[in-house]
């Protein structure tokens, strides 16, 4: 038997209701802040997302999911969508739009990292990209759609934390001051951050081992570091929140993993994760455009990791009223009867099944309540000879006689008003 790859995940029927709920509220949402969707590739050149995430990421060192083509070219799988977004939006020319670019996009993404629940080597984001905008008012939107999303999704205990990474001149002066006490503490840091002290001393703030979380607890903030247009920007955001009632919490030590952040960073959690208890985080970009080759351009997003997201959401999230019908037909005449019964069902839209292994009434009426069907339509040879159905209850288990011919249009009445 060859078996599925490890860290590689089937999601199977009994789970997609689940992933449904998830994704329509996206969708919808989105819609309504005025997001269009792009899809981009699942795979890109290998530059690309070197230039853009960063060469001294552990993403771009460790994590991708690199071949050669054909040709000798290096693709990568595309380890987040933000690259491809912007590339798109530059080869394109969505910047001469008279009409501001503000899009989403679903997708699976890629990254060779440990398997664990919620961390997947394939795993599924749903994201949003606003370019154009330099003013506090798009980390503002950004962010309110991110909270409504989670909000109205029902996960529990919530936190929204928020930090500035500061103008790009605002970094060289602070990672100075950084990296001095950075090397007062080396000898209590893992062997990771010692590496990243040389690359991206940034990232020593963000490491998860206990050991270099209480090393670097009293390390200068960035925030204090910031130039007076930084952290006039932050303050309108930090306002911006707070008139909109989204509560939020300081988190000098969030730096994302992604060297293409500035100035605002954001990260929600959930409590009931675990370990991994981000389900959604984002910031603004304001160089990337123009680091691969596009004009000038400020933009802010977020990515949502919709693993984690189904994860944390309630039990209870998609026990709705089912509108299943089940067809029970069976006989020389009522079968063909029952098969024409499903065409119409189908043909107006409601959601309509039957079981072409089973033959008797008792048969089907176990299998419509295995399905969760709310009505099943009984028609066997009895029926069919004074065209007639039996239209059975599941819960209550009433049943009512209708003309066979006006079934279809009767049973849509009925699901509409239930």
């Amino acid at each position: 038997m060859i078996r599925g790859i490890k860290g590689v995940k089937d999601i199977l029927p009994d789970e997609v209701g689940r992933w449904q709920l998830v994704e329509t509220a996206a969708r919808r949402l989105a819609e309504v802040y005025g997001f269009r969707e792009i899809r981009v590739p699942i795979f890109e050149t290998t530059e690309l997302f070197a230039r853009s995430i960063g060469a001294s990421t552990d993403i771009v060192e460790k994590e991708m999911y690199t071949f050669q083509d054909r040709d000798g070219s290096s693709l990568t799988l595309r380890p987040e969508a933000t690259a491809g977004a912007v590339r798109a939006y530059i080869e394109h020319n969505l910047s001469a739009s008279p009409t501001s670019q503000k899009l989403y996009y679903f997708g699976p993404m890629f990254r060779h990292e440990r398997p664990q629940a919620g961390r997947l080597r394939q795993f599924h984001q749903f994201g949003v990209e606003s370019f154009g905008c330099a003013e506090p008012a798009a980390d503002i939107e950004v962010i309110s759609l991110l909270w409504r999303f989670f909000s109205m999704l029902g996960l529990p205990d919530l936190t929204l934390e928020i930090n500035s990474l500061g103008e790009a001149g605002d970094r060289p002066a602070y990672k100075e001051v950084l990296l001095e006490f950075l090397k007062k503490h080396e000898e209590k840091l893992c062997q990771n951050c010692r590496r990243r002290m040389a690359t991206n001393p940034l990232r020593v703030l963000d490491c998860k081992v206990p050991e270099c979380r209480a090393a670097t607890e009293h390390a200068p903030k960035l925030t204090d570091h910031l130039s007076a247009a930084a952290r006039g920007h932050f303050d309108a955001v930090l306002a911006g929140l707070q008139s909109l009632a989204i509560p939020f919490t300081l988190n000098p030590r969030l730096v994302r993993g992604l060297d293409y952040y500035t100035l605002t960073t954001f990260e929600i959690t959930t409590t009931h994760l675990g370990a991994q208890n981000a389900v959604g985080a984002g910031g603004r970009y304001d160089g990337l455009v123009e680091t691969l080759g596009g004009p000038k351009t400020p933009a802010v997003g977020f990515a949502v990791g919709l693993e984690r997201t189904v994860l944390a959401l309630p039990s209870t999230a998609v026990q709705t009223p089912s509108k299943l019908v089940y067809v029970a037909s069976f006989g020389l005449q009522g079968q063909p009867a029952g098969q024409r019964v499903l065409y119409d069902l189908r043909a107006i839209g409601i959601q309509a099944n039957t079981d072409n292994r089973v033959s008797s009434l008792k048969s089907h009426l176990k299998q419509a309540d295995r399905l969760g069907a709310s009505l099943t339509v009984i028609i066997g040879d009895d029926e069919a000879a004074k065209d007639l159905v039996v239209i059975r209850d599941m819960t209550t288990k009433e049943q009512v006689e209708l003309p066979l011919s006006s079934v279809a249009n009767s049973l849509r009445t009925r699901l509409n008003t239930a």
